[in-house]
Parts: C-alpha cells; structure tokens; sequence
C-alpha cells in the first residue's frame, strides 16, 4: 500500500514511531497529486518544495525526541476562502487571483501547531457561495466518483482531492453544509462542530467587509477526512478556547458519553422535499446498522428542522441583500445567477420584502428552537436524516434552469437546517448508489462532537469503504 492512501491516523502514528518519515509521506502525496490533480483541479497553489522543507523539519523533531502533536508530519490541504500565512487567498475571485495572506486564521494557526504540513489550497466557488466548486481564475472541481456531479460546495476542493487521496484531510467551513455536503458527494466523512468549539477568528484584513449576523453566528470550521477517526483527531487538532471568536468557548467541553442505550430518532423528511429513494435507502441502512450497534431506533417527524431550514432562507438571505450589490460587481456569472435564484426561492416562502419585524422575529424564534431541540438532545439522542434529499447534483445545476436551481435549495434542508441552531452534525458514507456515493447525517446535542462521533463510527464499521478512490 502506497503511504498517499493511509488515513490520516495510521500517518501520525507511522511518523511518529519512525516506520517511515513526514518526508517520505509528503513526496507520495505530491506523486498523488501530479497524478490526479491535473485533471480533478482540487488544489491550487501547490507549493511542493514549501512541503518538503516542512516535512524535514518534522522528521528533525521527531529525531530529537521532541513533543508531537496529534498531526505531527501529515499533509493536509487549507481552503482557498482560508488565511494561510504566504499562501494564495483568492476566495475564488478574479480580483484577488494573486492576493496572498500574511498571517494564519485561527484554525489554521491550530493545524500548523498540531505539526500539520500544508500541502496546497482546495478550490472553491467565488465566495465560497455555492453547491459547487468552480470559479473563474482556477477553473471547476471534479468529482472522482463522475465528472458530470458535484464534488460539493464551497469545500468541494477539500473534498475532492481527499477521496482521491491527494491528503488525508482537508480543512473546510460550513455555514450552509459546505463542509458536510462535499463529503457526502466524494463518500467522506464531514465534520461540522458546535459553533465556537473551533476557533472561527479570521486575520485582519483591511479590504474585508465586516460579515453579517448570519455568517458570524453560523459559520464553522472544520475539517473533511476519508474515515470517522480522523475525523476525531482533526478535532482534536483544531479545537482550541479562543475568547476572540465572538461565539468561542472558553474551555474545551469534556467528551462526556450518556450511559445507557442511546435513542436515534430517524427523520426523513421535513416537509420541504421527499427524499429520493438512493437517499431513503442510504437512511435504511443507516438504522439498520445503528439498531445492530445497540441503539433504540425509531421514525419520528421533527418539524423544528424544517422550520429552521426555512429560517436559513429568511435570515440568510436578508443578510446577503446588504452584500448583494459587491457580489454582483467583483463575482463571476454564475455567482450573480446563484444570488437572483437564492433570492428568488426565499421569496417564495417569506415574500419579496419580509421587512425588518420578520427579521427581528426569525431571530427570536430561532433562540427557541435551540431550546427546545437540545431539550430533545439533551439526554444523549441522535437525530439521523438524509445528507440531501436528492443524489449529488448535476454540475451546475444551480445555473442552468431556474426552477431547478430554486429546487435545490428544499432539497438541501438536512445541510441548511443545522448552521441555524448550532448543533454539531457529522455526514458519514453508507455505500454506493448508481455509482455515486450515499450519505446521511447525525446530528446531535451541542458539544457532543465525540458521542456523535461514535454513532458515525458504528455506521462506517458496516457500511464498504469508497475512498482513496482509484482514479483515474
């Protein structure tokens, strides 16, 4: 087996015990890279002599029997939407093609210090605001599985080029599933953690516009990997107090386990699109497997879920009109269509001009909701749903037909309900269906990341393994 297709984990322990070296492992990776990249273009900006030199200096700590951290030696990719210190920061814009950032975010500074070596920026779409990766200065993502499909978006890079085993992780950020929905397309597992257990503190940047509530609130970082315990260590690497994040903990939350048999409550649907039969059956097997682990599983509604979805085009959307007329004027085409088809469907359901008491009053709803599902949750419970409710979409599908493009937006409830109310929610793969991947989500009490890690890990002990994929 080549050391491009290890897991992260077997790649930290291998590192650390010297059975082979950071160097060893980054000059298979970059070999995995020449090979696949130029035709998927999940990376930009791969910096291979950055990576090697980098690499060395891990091998000379391990040499010296210094301290390692849980990443020590492993490669793994930064998003292009991103700041890595040196590294290309374009956020998919033609404006900013050769815009580099001078100091690292926060979860990156937390990758670097885990012993991390960066390998190459994941593609994204302008803005990183789209279910799909493809942008005017870098060109289109492909998804290994098939070229006519998504990889995912806005982390589609991260996603692709870690099924076809470019790294073992790639880090990603999610406010709309754009960490969850990639995974699901490229058979990965996505992580999206509870709001502030990892550091969203953003480098200084003069020329950036001071984000809206939505994007403050929601918006996550984490990480895509090829199995749940790298998932699990990715976390560990990345999860720091950081009081400069707005909405940071102040101390890490202990990885507390409920005694007892652990109820999954299977939702299929939220009453904005059925769920397509690859999708239901991928939730099948998901209980399947969860009932022979050991836990209660039983079909239930929870109409909260959809609510919260329908809150997401109210809240988000309403946010987005301030920065609507900057999108336009410095994003490409297909960011302007996305935009007019994103306003267009949340108008379908709030009105052209919802007016600042429904604002102010999605808000508030939205506090009470986060009650009453983490009364829900609070007791151990996991919520099991689609990872969408159709199979990864067309490229551009988005774009090409309004309808269709509106259509997407009711199908993705399971990745826009979660931002909302701040619950960490992991996608896991369950096999394949007409040769693209199968996906559900968990989804479960705040700051339970490694209880819901286990119910993940019961799915992938069952479920055939997709990736590295063998591509080409």
């Amino acid at each position: 087996m080549e050391l491009w297709q290890l897991s992260a984990t077997e790649l930290a322990a291998g590192i650390a015990t010297g059975d082979f070296s950071s160097e060893e492992t980054v000059r298979s990776c970059l070999g995995r890279i020449e090979e696949t990249n130029p035709v998927l273009n999940a990376l930009v900006d791969v910096r291979p002599e950055d990576a090697l030199a980098a690499a060395r200096l891990a091998d000379a700590a391990v040499a010296a029997g210094a301290e390692l951290g849980p990443l020590h030696g492993v490669p793994v990719s930064t998003k292009l939407n991103t700041a890595e210190r040196g590294a290309l920061t374009s956020h998919g814009l033609s404006v900013a093609a050769r815009a580099r950032a001078v100091e690292d975010d926060a979860c990156v500074a937390a990758l670097r210090e885990a012993g991390s070596v960066f390998l190459g920026r994941s593609n994204v779409p302008a803005f990183s605001m789209r279910w799909f990766s493809a942008n005017d200065p870098h060109g289109r993502t492909l998804n290994p599985f098939d070229a006519a499909r998504t990889p995912g978006g806005s982390s589609g890079g991260a996603a692709s080029g870690v099924a076809a085993g470019m790294t073992p992780i790639g880090q990603g950020n999610d406010i709309a599933g754009s960490i969850r929905y990639p995974a699901a397309c490229c058979g990965l597992v996505g992580l999206r953690p509870s709001t502030g257990l990892v550091s969203g503190w953003a480098a200084p940047d003069p020329s950036a516009p001071e984000f809206p509530l939505s994007f403050q609130a929601w918006a996550v970082q984490g990480a895509i990997t090829r199995t749940v315990a790298d998932a699990r260590l990715a976390l560990t690497a990345m999860a720091r107090p950081d009081l400069r994040d707005p909405f940071g903990v102040p101390a890490l939350p202990a990885p507390a386990r409920p005694a007892g048999t652990v109820r999954v409550l299977v939702v299929r649907d939220a009453g904005l699109a059925a769920p397509h039969p690859s999708a239901d059956a991928a939730v099948d097997a998901a209980a399947r497997w969860l009932a022979e682990a050991g836990y209660a599983v039983e079909e239930t509604a929870l109409p909260l879920l959809g609510e919260a979805a329908r809150l997401w085009s109210l809240l988000l959307m309403e946010d987005l009109k301030t920065m609507a007329s900057g999108m336009r004027e410095l994003g490409d085409e297909a960011t302007r269509i996305n935009l007019a088809l994103g306003f267009e469907a949340a108008a379908e359901l709030w009105g052209a001009e919802p007016g600042l008491p429904a604002y102010i009053q999605g808000w508030a709803r939205r506090a009470t909701l986060i009650t009453r599902l983490q009364e829900l949750l609070g007791d151990g419970t996991i919520v099991l749903t689609p990872a969408s409710a159709e199979p990864p979409f067309e490229q551009d599908a988005d774009i090409l037909d309004a309808e269709r493009g509106k259509s997407l937006f009711a199908a993705q409830w399971p990745m826009t309900s979660v931002p909302v109310l701040g619950f960490p929610a992991v996608t896991v793969p369950t096999g394949l269906a007409d040769g693209l991947p199968a996906s559900v989500q968990l989804l479960g009490s705040r700051f339970a990341e490694h209880h819901l890690l286990d119910a993940a890990q019961a799915v992938e002990d069952r479920a055939p393994r997709l990736t590295p994929v063998a591509f080409p």
